[in-house]
């Protein structure tokens, strides 16, 4: 019997392995060259005007919300809007600056609904944070014109959207900050990482400052001249959020080959997409015409979701749910009855395996499995 998982990351083990032996052979592994070229390079792909390599995408997130926040006048207690449907990190970064989340509900495509996003503004009201779940684009733009409306900042969660492009763009144009993730499983995997691109210079700037413990210059900036620069100051508190080299190092070649690993996965949703097509019980979740998805995750609602785990299971397939409604989870339970299409989508959401070692075989192994035990 077939043996299929959900994720399985592909790495490119000799020449990631080229890459890290310069960090190694050199003595640098922290903050510099390499980490200076992925940020570079990362411009280059997305046509995005800056990117800070960060420690993950769950510290890129916070250290957006500290940014815009310092920057913008914020206090304790300011609302942001959000999504209940997505992983805690997304609001637990809220939490952290003593910000207030205020979920709305979500549309067909399991992302932000623009109407009642607005619909939740208040006076306190001074971010939107939108996820690109799976990879889709949803309604983005039209987020985008809610908090243009309302001088609010748009925080962009493109954790899954590592090669989304809408309408022939990449994403994160559209935000004020926007946060992707390199974490083990995702399309460009390293152990972990994030990259957070800001739309104003002076944003970028003081979060690299913040993201190395608020330290005005970091080490390999002291390390350019002809002696070692000890001197440094320390005008703000900071974090220790940076990226290092050998994450920037396993980047760089994942980059390389993005491209071809997201094309992988469409083909793959294709495959899906035409095997399920007249399945009763099962609907894969749409993607907005104009958006060419990034595909991290292949989604399909079903109504007896734990039955069909179970059948998969017995079948050689691994499934996922991504994710549970964070109201139903104590600590945001008190928006819990708020959000009936989250809920309800939190409830039959399931994620089918996809990942660029499969092949269309192993497609046709999850179709026919998803018949026989429905």
């Amino acid at each position: 019997m077939a043996n299929v998982q959900l994720f399985r990351p592909r790495y490119r083990i000799d020449e990631v392995l080229a890459e890290v032996r310069e960090c190694l052979e050199c003595g640098w592994t922290g903050v510099g060259r390499k980490t200076l070229e992925f940020e570079r390079a990362w411009c280059e792909y997305t046509d995005l005007p800056r990117a800070l390599l960060v420690s993950s995408a769950t510290a890129g997130l916070h250290l957006a919300l500290r940014v815009l926040g310092m920057r913008r006048g914020w206090k304790p207690g300011n609302e942001v809007v959000t999504t209940p449907l997505t992983f805690v990190s997304t609001n637990h970064a809220i939490l952290y600056e003593h910000l207030e989340p205020v979920f709305a509900d979500v549309d067909g495509y399991g992302c932000l609904d623009p109407e009642r996003a607005e619909a939740a503004v208040t006076t306190d009201t001074r971010a939107v944070m939108f996820v690109g779940l799976g990879g889709n684009y949803g309604q983005l733009d039209r987020v985008r014109e809610v908090c243009d409306r309302n001088r609010l900042a748009l925080v962009l969660d493109a954790a899954h959207m590592a090669g989304t492009r809408f309408r022939g763009l990449h994403v994160g144009r559209e935000a004020d900050a926007t946060v992707f993730s390199f974490q083990s499983v995702k399309n460009l995997p390293t152990v972990d990482g994030g990259m957070l691109c800001f739309a104003e210079a002076e944003d970028d700037v003081l979060a690299r400052t913040l993201s190395w413990m608020g330290i005005s210059r970091d080490t390999y900036q002291r390390s350019q001249g002809a002696a070692y620069a000890w001197r440094y100051d320390v005008d703000v508190e900071g974090f220790k959020y940076h990226g290092n080299s050998v994450t920037a190092a396993m980047g760089l070649v994942g980059l390389r080959y993005l491209e071809e690993d997201n094309e992988r996965r469409r083909l793959l949703c294709a495959a899906y997409d035409v095997g399920l097509e007249a399945v009763d019980g099962i609907d894969p979740v749409p993607t907005r015409p104009g958006c060419v998805s990034s595909r991290h995750l292949y989604q399909v609602c079903v109504r007896d979701r734990e039955r069909l785990i179970q059948g998969l299971a017995q079948r050689g397939v691994e499934a996922g749910v991504h994710y549970r409604p964070n109201t139903d989870y104590p600590m945001y339970a008190f928006r819990r009855g708020a959000v009936p299409i989250a809920e309800r989508l939190g409830g039959e959401l399931l994620s089918l395996p996809l990942h660029p070692a499969m092949e269309l075989s192993d497609a046709a192994h999850v179709t026919a499995a998803v018949k026989d035990a429905l």
